[in-house]
């Protein structure tokens, strides 16, 4: 055999080897991110996209232990929804909760903690520093009180109450006691077109797993209170 056939051969004796061996590997990147893509569902609310019960409280943990007096816990709750839902039907209430999503993890950005937490309820944990709160959360509630244009082209009138919460305030950095105490504000502003911010004494007032006695989802909210 001459030396250009010789050298021919090998190489595509090396050229036979790589392609059989990428095979197999093709195989397992394609089964890893099918994988992944899986447990990453699991992970988010499939309506609005935002993260699950578990997700959120796991990520709203490392949050206010990384970042401290610097965040802010928001409760969030539709106004009217029922009626939404009772006069347009389900599907125009599905589309609202999804533009919801949209609009929270817009405002909240890539780095927070957003969760559904069920029905129209939603959360947020999220770094924002004092000097910008007050600006911040009123171009929150804005947003949620824009109406909603349907694929149709019809608009639907929205709105939301908004709760804070802070560890300095509550003097406390436990999810379940932040959110408790938003909750609580969150109902005492219940329609007032703001965000009520929480005291001290709205962290003492009773709760089931974290939430006021009567709101949905009291009894199995379990890890996410």
């Amino acid at each position: 055999m001459d030396p250009v056939t010789q050298l021919r051969t090998r190489i595509g004796t090396r050229a036979l080897l790589l392609t059989t061996a990428a095979v197999p590997l093709t195989g397992w990147a394609v089964h890893a991110t099918a994988l992944h893509r899986r447990l990453a569902s699991t992970k988010r609310d499939p309506l609005t996209g935002l993260l699950r019960r578990d997700a959120y409280t796991h990520r709203a943990r490392r949050l206010l232990a990384r970042h401290g007096d610097n965040t802010v816990v928001a409760m969030v709750d539709a106004d009217r929804f029922k009626a939404i839902n009772d006069s347009l039907g389900h599907a125009v209430g599905d589309s609202v909760l999804a533009e919801f999503g949209t609009r929270l993890a817009a405002w909240a950005g890539p780095a927070a903690a957003v969760g559904r937490l069920g029905g129209d309820e939603f959360a947020l944990v999220l770094e924002l520093p004092a000097a910008r709160r007050v600006q911040r959360l009123e171009k929150l509630v804005r947003m949620l009180h824009t109406p909603v244009v349907l694929d149709d082209g019809r608009t639907v009138d929205v709105a939301a109450s908004v709760g804070v919460a802070t560890p300095a305030t509550v003097a406390s950095r436990d999810l379940s006691v932040l959110q408790r105490a938003a909750d609580t504000a969150l109902y005492e502003g219940k329609h007032s077109g703001r965000a009520r911010f929480a005291t001290a004494a709205h962290a003492s007032v009773p709760s089931v797993n974290g939430r006021r006695p009567g709101r949905p989802g009291t009894a199995s909210w379990g890890r996410a209170a």
